[in-house]
């Protein structure tokens, strides 16, 4: 039995997500979530994130200190909050970031200053060794899904971007599908509001088919798997298509045209696939009317999971990484990537 605690921050700004459980392995691997929370960002801490794609150097390598500082800082109040004794915390850490066509990825998130304010051994960095070795170094949870939710032929994860993991003969492939919430927030944003609960401005919205022609005409959703996305392809293609939009068509109508081009986009994806269960996790999962467009747009049938696994699983799989590397044992395919091999991956920290 091996106890790890999984942090992960996704692209949409929702906060820290924590997750502690136990794993084990009588012939597959098994896990129970002991505990789990969720450290929500202030408007300060937003801010540095999201500004963070656009500063110096200098200025990044403070901000990976001092949100190596926060991250030590929240494992540390989790970890007495719940009573807990990890063997091993294992942090995604944030995205600034994802360019792996130039052998380049950055999550920030300092592993030393995490593992000498929470005083545990910590792992990060899952993604440069295999961007190094020419792989996209992303998704990474689709080894989770293989041995964690082997019941699921397919899964779909919809966060800041939505990506999906399902096996070709016997060989699990991964990849990056659409941005997802990092544009459903950005628009809900210009409404002061953090996110469209329940897709309820979508809802109202009516679909711009102009619009959606244009989202879906972009050259990467014609590109074969290996690949993924970054913030860089919604700051280049969907915010400038945001912004040319006639003045006439209302943050709903973008709304309920981005719904749909992201329903119409995973449809798209696995509709090869043969009909099974499609396991939806991450905030997407929690917006019904995008859940009601992408069940309308594929005949597998959609399966909702619990809160815990809804909102915890890529924490719980950062963890279940985590502990793979700690065994030395492959936590990244390069089925999955395109790298030249698979991958033991992640850089290990002991406390001072």
């Amino acid at each position: 039995m091996y106890n790890v605690i999984g942090l992960m921050s996704g692209s949409s700004l929702d906060g820290i997500d924590l997750v502690d459980a136990n794993f084990w392995n009588n012939g597959r691997w098994h896990f129970e979530i002991v505990a789990k929370d969720n450290f929500e960002y202030d408007h300060v801490w937003k801010k540095h994130l999201s500004d963070a794609f656009y500063m110096s150097p200098e200025d990044l390598k403070d901000l990976d200190i001092q949100y190596g500082k926060l991250l030590g800082e929240v494992t540390r109040s989790f970890i007495g909050k719940f009573g807990l004794n990890p063997e091993i915390v294992a942090s995604h850490g944030h995205t600034i970031f994802h360019r792996p066509q130039e052998r380049y990825t950055l999550q920030i998130g300092d592993g030393q200053s995490i593992a000498d304010i929470c005083g545990v051994k910590v792992i990060n960095d899952f993604r440069t060794e295999d961007v190094l070795k020419g792989g996209q170094g992303a998704p990474l949870v689709p080894v989770g899904d293989k041995f964690l939710f082997s019941e699921f032929p397919i899964c779909l994860n919809i966060g800041g971007i939505a990506n999906v993991s399902y096996d070709i003969n016997g060989e699990r492939i991964a990849y990056d599908i659409c941005i997802a919430n990092q544009a459903l927030n950005f628009l809900a944003n210009l409404k002061n509001m953090d996110y469209d609960e329940d897709g309820l401005m979508a809802r109202s919205g009516t679909v711009d088919n102009q619009l959606l022609e244009k989202l879906n005409s972009h050259s990467y959703y014609l590109q074969t798997f290996p690949k993924s996305l970054g913030r860089e392809f919604f700051e280049e293609n969907v915010k400038p298509l945001f912004e040319q939009n006639p003045s006439s068509c209302s943050l709903e109508n973008l709304m309920a045209t981005f719904a749909e081009h992201i329903a119409v986009q995973i449809g798209k994806s696995i509709e090869k696939q043969p009909f099974g269960k499609t396991l939806i996790t991450g905030g997407g999962a929690k917006n019904k009317f995008l859940i009601e467009r992408i069940q309308a747009n594929t005949k597998h049938k959609v399966v909702i999971p619990d809160d815990d696994i809804t909102d915890y699983k890529e924490a719980l799989v950062f963890a279940f990484l985590g502990l793979l590397r700690n065994r030395n044992e492959i936590n990244v395919f390069k089925s999955v990537t395109g790298a030249e091999s698979d991958s033991c991956s992640g850089k290990i920290f002991l406390p001072k």
